[in-house]
């Protein structure tokens, strides 16, 4: 097996498609795509001997033992295809959406599964490297059976080598499920109810974004890692530009509009400045030039003491994030007072350096640093002996999107009594937008837009450690933030100061309504699904009370789901948190309010939110986005968004 077919089909400096293969892991991983290519199908691939081993199925695999299945043996894929989901470009091979439809670990059906009794005792006795064997024979015969432990595919399969092939090739198999208790009967994997990806929860259209997402350039590389510049956000200016151009084709002076969108659409610069503040930069720009030659200076006059509002101190211990205030929609800024960046979802985290060693503090004090080892090298990429730096920890998506589904696969799920293993394949980044100590000098004082300036001349940005950057216009950002499915973006006053709390000097604006809601109980299940049927949300008044929001019964995964009851089951409590009668279609049971979850929702229904928070007021059509481990119950409060004119 090896991947030089599939590597000959492909040019990696036009599809986002990986060309390397990573590590194998402890257990043997499968991953089936949905792919819409010149046809609708799916990918079912195994990991086997360092590829994944793959077939095209047609019609996609089925948990009903009726269902014969083609599958076409296809070339082997690299490990690191395990994550791609996304689109490959037109004029590539295999052009089209891929969305990652189910994953999971498999294991070999070995002669000794005939008998269960010594099943157990004789599966401790097999190593990965003897399973590996075994199935690499099976396999080579052409009748290999396997189990499937997956968020949708469960139970016995076996893929049988077609001895006369109907179309007279020499890759036929065929995909038949066992019979045993994971059979569901009929089973159609293309109905809706399973169009959803286990990583970014998106359907395969939203995947694709219609005509738009079709024009998508990831901020990935085409193959391997980003290096310097290439590791800047180029989509969000691509996505701007294709902005300003249809607006140029909707009337117009097109030459007076084209000038006013390239100037809108060029990353923010700074604003004039008096002489002295101008001089005052370069000699902190020079300084920073010479400590990276092995020099050192702490001079107020020569260093990041230079700028205005630096203040000589002590680096301090703790720091408590700046938080920015939910507004109602994007404003007008005539002016040019605010500057404008994407807002990511993932781990707000302040990253303290010292001495060559770096800690990551979570938005609550968490420290972080064991989770996402990679990111203690920032002090190799930086400029600095002594830092404080805040950013954002993301798990980004085949496009370059920071999906939090993503991140949770990658940090694993706590509960009190054990944590679900991570995944370590899952890349990640720091994407940095503020620079509050630096060598000595509190930099909380000064104006935001220089604080960035000097974190953008200290900071090496790469493949882990990228800056981001803010731009001009919010009115473009934030309809390329919609157009990509991002969650928002965020605007901050350029002159403002870092404040440790949550400010009107930073305000947020939401592609769709997020609210952080605290789960108080969850429901008896309805149908098929087991444990519960949904979680009951709550957020807390102005008095501190617990108000009931709603319910929440879709956007599990079947592993999500179980690993949650686990949760659940832990903090059973026979007493209700909530101060009023929950209202729900279905018997509630009450749990301690001791869980944060994310959840996205169109709409709150009651339009009279004053006299809802009392009561009344409810999410409408809420979906469990995952849960917030990096925030505390007492957060979660009503957050309607306040007026942006206000």
């Amino acid at each position: 097996m090896a991947l030089e077919e599939y590597k000959r089909k492909r040019r990696f400096n036009e599809t986002p498609e990986p060309a390397d293969g990573v590590a194998a892991r402890p257990q043997f991983r499968f991953v089936v795509q949905r792919h819409r290519a010149s046809r609708l199908h799916f990918d079912f691939r195994l990991e086997m001997n360092g590829v994944l081993v793959s077939w095209a199925v047609p019609k996609g695999p089925s948990l009903d033992p009726g269902d014969k299945r083609l599958a076409m043996h296809v070339e082997d894929h690299p490990i690191s295809y395990f994550h791609f989901e996304g689109i490959i470009p037109e004029g590539n091979y295999g052009a089209g959406t891929v969305q990652v439809w189910d994953t999971g670990t498999w294991e070999p059906i070995l002669d000794w599964y005939a008998d269960p009794a010594e099943a157990a005792a004789k599966k401790k006795r097999v190593s990965k490297a003897e399973s590996e064997r075994s199935a690499t024979a099976m396999y080579e015969k052409g009748d290999f059976k396997f189990l499937l432990h997956g968020e949708k595919l469960n139970g016995g399969f076996v893929l049988a080598k077609m001895k006369r092939a109907r179309y007279g090739k020499d890759n036929e198999w065929l995909l038949i499920k066992k019979k045993d208790d994971a059979i569901v009967s009929p089973y159609d994997a293309n109905d809706e109810e399973h169009d959803w990806s286990v990583l970014s929860k998106h359907s395969l259209a939203q995947i694709a974004g219609d005509q738009r997402a079709a024009e998508w350039q990831s901020n990935r590389p085409a193959s391997a890692g980003h290096t310097g510049a290439k590791a800047k956000n180029a989509w969000v200016e691509e996505a701007l530009a294709r902005r300003a151009a249809k607006q140029d084709q909707t009337g117009g002076n097109s030459d007076s509009r084209a000038k006013r969108e390239q100037k809108s659409l060029a990353p923010a610069k700074k604003k004039p400045a008096a002489k002295k503040t101008v001089a005052k930069k370069s000699a902190a720009k020079k300084s920073l030039a010479k400590k990276s030659q092995g020099e050192s200076s702490d001079r107020s006059e020569d260093g990041p003491g230079a700028l205005t509002g630096a203040k000589r101190q002590t680096m301090p211990s703790e720091i408590h994030p700046m938080l920015a205030t939910l507004v109602d929609g994007v404003f007008d800024d005539p002016k040019g007072e605010w500057l404008y960046e994407i807002k990511w979802d993932g781990y707000r985290a302040v990253c303290f350096i010292r001495d060559g060693e770096a800690r990551l503090i979570s938005r609550n004090g968490n420290d972080l640093s064991h989770d996402f080892p990679e990111l203690l090298e920032l002090p190799k990429h930086l400029r600095l002996s002594k830092a404080i730096l805040d950013g954002e920890i993301c798990a980004l998506d085949a496009q370059g999107r920071s999906s939090f589904s993503l991140m949770q696969q990658r940090t694993g799920l706590r509960t009190a009594s054990r944590h679900s293993a991570s995944d370590r394949d899952v890349a990640i980044v720091y994407y940095l937008f503020d620079l509050l100590y630096a060598d000595g000098y509190s930099l909380m004082n000064v104006a935001v837009e220089q604080r960035k300036a000097l974190l953008q001349q200290a900071l090496e940005t790469g493949e882990r450690f990228r800056l981001s950057e803010h731009f001009n216009d919010g009115h473009a950002l934030f309809e390329a933030a919609k157009a990509n499915q991002l969650e928002g973006i965020i605007a901050k006053l350029r002159g403002s100061h870092y404040a440790q709390k949550r400010s009107r000097e930073w305000l947020k604006v939401k592609v769709t309504q997020r609210q952080e809601c605290v789960i108080a109980g969850y429901t008896d299940p309805k149908g098929s699904r087991e444990n519960y049927g949904s979680i009951v949300l709550g957020l807390y008044d102005a008095a501190g009370e617990l108000v009931h929001v709603g319910q929440a019964g879709s956007g599990f995964t079947h592993k999500s789901h179980a690993a949650l009851w686990t949760k659940l089951r832990e903090l059973a409590t026979s007493k209700s948190p909530f101060t009023k009668k929950v209202e729900a279609t279905r018997r509630v049971h009450f749990v301690k309010p001791e869980l944060v979850a994310e959840i996205k929702f169109v709409e709150w229904t009651h339009e009279n939110r004053a006299a809802g928070v009392g009561g009344g007021v409810k999410m409408r059509a809420p979906v469990f986005m995952g849960l917030r481990e990096d925030k505390q119950p007492k957060e979660c409060v009503f957050d309607f968004g306040l007026s942006a004119a206000g």
